[in-house]
């Protein structure tokens, strides 16, 4: 559960190693809901690219002042990204940052940031052990697989989050799988591990006979070919929700 720092070289260590928890299995088998031939609607959601070398960040579209600011590219060398939230007076966007506690946000300058359409959302249903993409806010699926998530004791986080990296490994034979997909969650009981923050992924394992287990550290694995199909369905920014 750490960041892409060390992707980048090759590997990203966010702390999926651990052996199977005693936990029934699902099916690991993948389910593909294919698209309907109806036209998709207007995108649902939108992302903000930053496009400055530092995003001031304020509480408030009134403040003068910022409380914070985050850096682009940011310390793990990746660009930027947020979830709009909200259109605030003209000049400003409310957006969810990658950052604790879970869910924050922050207003930010709309000239900061290059906006643009989302079409799907994921949920993951942690008990269940299964990933769902659906077509924008709609009940249309478009893929669905089952899952490895976190052990009782490192539980993968609940909430509503985002996709704010998507990398694809150079090792993809790893325990990490093809890609990897960075969601904007911390583990609620890990503060940092390997070097990281304790933020959480979506990616691939070089273990597929855990997936339908509580096993991680808190990230969400698919097989390779599930993570694979996945990572073109779900660019960042995409919405994520994960539930009970």
């Amino acid at each position: 559960m750490v960041l892409i720092a060390a992707v980048l070289g090759g590997i990203w260590p966010r702390g999926e190693n651990k052996v199977a928890a005693s936990a029934p299995p699902v099916t690991a088998t993948t389910r593909f809901v294919l698209p309907t031939t109806t036209v998709p609607p207007a995108h649902s959601f939108e992302a903000a690219d930053a496009v400055v070398p530092e995003v001031a960040l304020f509480d408030a579209p009134s403040a003068t002042e910022p409380m914070d600011s985050m850096s682009n590219p940011t310390w793990e060398h990746v660009p930027l990204a947020f979830l709009v939230k909200a259109h605030g007076p003209p000049g400003w966007l409310q957006v969810q940052i990658s950052r604790r506690p879970n869910e924050s946000t922050a207003w930010i300058h709309s000239e900061d940031v290059a906006v643009r359409g989302v079409d799907n959302r994921i949920v993951i249903e942690r008990e269940a052990r299964q990933l769902t993409v659906y077509r924008g806010t709609s009940s249309e699926m478009l893929f669905q697989a089952p899952v490895a998530t976190g052990t009782p004791a490192t539980p993968t986080p609940l909430g509503n989050f985002f996709v704010d990296v998507v990398v694809k490994v150079s090792r993809p034979s790893g325990a990490y799988g093809p890609y990897q997909l960075s969601v904007a969650g911390f583990s609620d009981v890990l503060q940092s591990f390997g070097g990281g923050p304790g933020q959480i992924a979506i990616h691939g394992t070089n273990h597929p006979e855990l997936i339908g287990k509580f096993v991680s550290n808190g990230c969400v694995r698919l097989n390779n070919d599930d993570i694979t199909a996945l990572a073109d369905l779900a660019p960042v920014g995409t919405p994520v929700e994960i539930v009970a």
